[in-house]
C-alpha cells in the first residue's frame, strides 16, 4: 500500500503466531474444567474422528425471536466416537512450580493396538511392552505394591487423571497404532477418583456416559494441511496492479530500513495449515448409538427421527467421502470442525457455565439427510432409489450370477459353426439334414463364415 497515505487494518491474526506445523497430530489438552466435588465422578474429555458431514432440519425453539418455531437446515458434523479403554491412572501432587506425577499404574492386560503406540517399528522390536509390569499383578509381592501405590494416591494426590487409547480395529482406517491420551477425572473425592479408576480397568467407557445431548463442547485437533504457500494464500493481502515489477503476489513494503531487519509481524511466505487449534462451544445435536443386535435382531436405524420414521442410517448412501461407514456410536455437532476426514480429534468439557438461550435450547431434528455426498444425492435408501428407478443392470448382473450357470453364447455360436463346417467338407463323413436336427444341431442351411485369413488365402492363390 505505498501508494495510499491513510491506514489499513493489518491483514492476519498475530495471536495465533507462529504459524508453524504442529508438533503432535493428535490435539492436546492444556487446560482442563474446574473440578467440582458436587458431582458424581466422570471423564472431562474424549477420543473421536472426523467422519464428514450434512444437514439437518429442525425447528427452532427461542421464544420472543422471529425464527422461532421456523424451520432451519443446518450443517452438522459426524465425529465416530468408539468407546475407549481405560489401561491405567495418574496420580499429581501439586508443588511450588505445579502439578507434578506422583504415581502411576497400568492395567495387566494391554492391547497391541495400544503397545503398538510405544514403539516406532512394531514388525522389527520384540514385542516385550509391559511383559515384566503385568507380573505385578500375579505374585503377592507386586500385589502389595499395587495396593501401596492406590493408598498413597488416596492420601497424597490432588489431581487423578485415567489413561484411554483408541480402538483402532472398530474403525474403517488401516492405521492399526492406537491413540493415547491422559484424561482428567471431575467430581466426587480423591479416593472417589481412584476407586472410579480401579473399577474401569480394561474396561470400555462409551461417549454416552461422558457427553449428553444438547451439551456445549469445545474440540480441539489439528487442521488441514496446505504446505508452503505464498503470502497472499497465506496472510490473505492485496495482491498488487497488474504491472508490478518481479511479481504481484508479494507484499510491497516488508519494513523500515532501520530496524535492518524483517519484523516478525511482516506477512511472510511459509506453512500453512496443520496447525493445533481449539474451538469453543460446539453444540452436540445428537449421540447416535452405533449398530448393535437387540433381542436378536441387528438395529441399525440411528438416523431416524420422530418425524422421519424411515429405516436408516447415519452412513449416507456410499458411506462418507475419504471415510467409510460409521458403524460405532457416534457424536454428531453444529457446524464444522478442524481438520480432514479421518482426522483424531479430542472432544472436552466447556470451561465455561452456560447460561445463554442459545446454548441451553433443546434442540429436536425433524430430518437427518443421507443422501449421498458424492455428487449431488436424490435418494435417502438404497430401497427408496430401487423403488423409484427399478432394477439397474447390476442388479441383473447379479441375478445371472446367481442363476445356474448356462453355456455361453460363445460356445454355442462355435458349436453350430462347427457342425455347419464339417458337414460342408466332402472328405468327412457326416449325418444328414435330418439326424442333426434330431441330435439338436442346425441343418447347413448357410455356409460357415469365411475367416479373412482363409479369404486372403483364396485371393492369393493358396489353399
Amino acid at each position: 500500500m505505498s501508494h495510499r497515505k491513510f491506514h489499513a487494518p493489518r491483514h492476519g491474526h498475530m495471536g495465533f503466531l507462529a504459524h508453524k506445523r504442529s508438533k503432535r497430530h493428535r490435539g492436546k489438552v492444556r487446560c482442563w474444567p474446574r473440578d467440582d466435588p458436587k458431582l458424581p465422578v466422570h471423564l472431562t474429555a474424549f477420543l473421536g474422528y472426523k467422519a464428514g458431514m450434512t444437514h439437518t432440519l429442525r425447528e427452532v425453539l427461542r421464544s420472543g425471536m422471529k425464527v422461532s418455531k421456523r424451520e432451519e437446515v443446518e450443517a452438522v458434523t459426524i465425529i465416530e466416537t468408539p468407546p475407549v479403554i481405560v489401561v491405567g491412572m495418574v496420580g499429581y501432587i501439586n508443588t511450588v512450580k505445579g502439578l507434578r506425577s506422583f504415581k502411576t499404574v497400568f492395567a495387566e492386560h494391554i492391547s497391541d493396538e495400544c503397545k503398538r503406540r510405544f514403539y516406532k517399528n512394531w514388525h522389527k522390536c520384540k514385542k516385550k511392552a509391559f511383559s515384566k509390569y503385568s507380573k505385578k499383578w500375579q505374585d503377592e509381592t507386586g500385589k502389595k505394591q499395587l495396593e501401596k501405590d492406590f493408598t498413597m494416591m488416596k492420601k497424597y494426590c490432588s489431581v487423578i487423571r485415567v489413561i484411554v487409547h483408541s480402538q483402532m480395529h472398530l474403525l474403517p482406517l488401516r492405521q492399526k497404532k492406537a491413540h493415547v491420551m491422559e484424561v482428567q477425572l471431575n467430581g466426587g473425592t480423591v479416593a472417589e477418583k481412584v476407586d472410579w479408576a480401579r473399577e474401569r480397568l480394561e474396561k470400555p467407557v462409551p461417549v454416552s456416559s461422558v457427553f449428553c445431548k444438547d451439551e456445549m463442547i469445545d474440540v480441539i485437533g489439528v487442521t488441514k494441511g496446505h504446505g508452503m504457500k505464498g503470502v497472499t494464500s497465506r496472510w490473505h493481502t492485496k495482491k498488487l496492479p497488474r504491472k508490478t515489477h518481479k511479481g504481484l503476489r508479494k507484499v510491497a513494503c516488508i519494513g523500515a530500513w532501520h530496524p535492518a531487519r524483517v519484523g516478525y509481524t511482516i506477512a511472510r511466505a511459509g506453512q500453512k495449515g496443520y496447525h493445533h487449534r481449539t474451538e469453543l462451544n460446539k453444540k452436540i445435536y445428537q449421540i447416535g448409538k452405533g449398530i448393535h443386535v437387540q433381542e436378536g435382531n441387528v438395529v441399525r436405524n440411528n438416523a431416524s427421527t420422530n418425524y422421519d420414521t424411515t429405516q436408516k442410517t447415519i452412513s449416507p448412501m456410499g458411506g462418507f467421502p475419504h471415510y467409510g461407514e460409521v458403524n460405532n456410536d457416534f457424536v454428531m455437532v453444529k457446524g464444522c470442525v478442524v481438520g480432514t476426514k479421518k482426522r483424531v480429534l479430542t472432544l472436552r468439557k466447556s470451561l465455561l457455565i452456560q447460561v445463554s438461550r442459545k446454548a441451553r435450547e433443546a434442540i429436536e431434528l425433524k430430518f437427518i439427510d443421507t443422501t449421498s455426498k458424492f455428487g449431488h444425492g436424490r435418494f435417502q435408501t438404497a430401497q427408496e432409489k430401487f423403488a423409484f428407478m427399478g432394477p439397474l443392470k447390476k442388479h441383473l448382473l447379479k441375478k445371472a450370477s446367481d442363476a445356474p450357470e448356462q453355456p455361453h453364447f460363445f460356445w454355442i455360436l462355435w458349436a453350430t459353426c462347427s457342425a455347419k463346417y464339417c458337414y460342408r467338407r466332402k472328405s468327412q463323413k457326416t449325418l444328414p439334414t435330418r439326424a442333426l436336427s434330431q441330435a439338436g444341431q442346425p441343418p447347413p442351411a448357410l455356409r460357415p463364415p469365411v475367416h479373412w485369413m482363409t479369404a486372403a488365402a483364396r485371393a492369393g492363390g493358396g489353399t
